[in-house]
């Protein structure tokens, strides 16, 4: 039996500078939750763990208050850090790429995809081993979940980062330790966009 990974990147939170850990969701976020609800709850699934920030915790609240289920933080689920100090736009896009070309780069102060990986893949590999057959959620951010899926499969890289949305539904499904199918499950054909 196959084991299921629907990683959930979080809805709309409102950056706000030095609040990486405690900023929520805006409105439209967490109209979003409800959403990401709905179109989970009849998924079955048993086990929900997420990045500690409040942002990725909201998102997945709703789904597993309707499970009835706790969600279990994992420190290192949290997103990749970037730097210590503000970067415009461009320049931090610019080096968003450049880390998945040179998985060793990373901007002063900042963490390398590798430096997120070497923290985060162990936990998947720990879910897929104690959870072997179960479907987890997994509350996350766009970049570590890209640096994740990256892991499993190189096709996921920057441009799917790019491509994903806030939130946005992936369900990974892993036959033993070797991912054998991906599918998105948030989109237009699910009412949303």
């Amino acid at each position: 039996m196959n084991t299921s990974l629907y990683m959930i990147r979080h809805a709309v939170s409102p950056y706000v500078h030095g609040q990486e850990r405690n900023r929520g969701l805006s409105e439209q976020g967490a109209a979003d939750a409800r959403r990401v609800k709905e179109i989970l709850k009849n998924e079955e699934i048993a086990h929900f763990v997420s990045s500690p920030y409040a942002r990725a915790i909201a998102t997945m609240q709703p789904l597993a208050e309707e499970a009835g289920e706790e969600i279990i933080l994992y420190e290192g689920l949290r997103e990749r850090a970037f730097l210590n100090r503000e970067y415009g736009d461009d320049e931090l896009l610019a080096a968003i790429r450049r880390s998945f070309e040179d998985e060793g780069y990373k901007l002063e102060g900042g963490e390398s995809n590798n430096e997120a990986e070497e923290r985060a893949v162990p936990i998947i590999k720990r879910l897929l081993r104690e959870y072997a057959g179960s479907k987890i959620a997994i509350g996350t951010h766009g970049n570590i979940m890209a640096i994740i899926m990256n892991y499993y499969d190189k096709s996921y890289g920057f441009d799917f980062l790019m491509s994903t949305t806030k939130p946005d539904i992936y369900k990974l499904e892993f036959a033993g330790k070797k991912l054998v199918r991906v599918q998105r499950l948030w989109g237009p054909e699910s009412g949303t966009v």
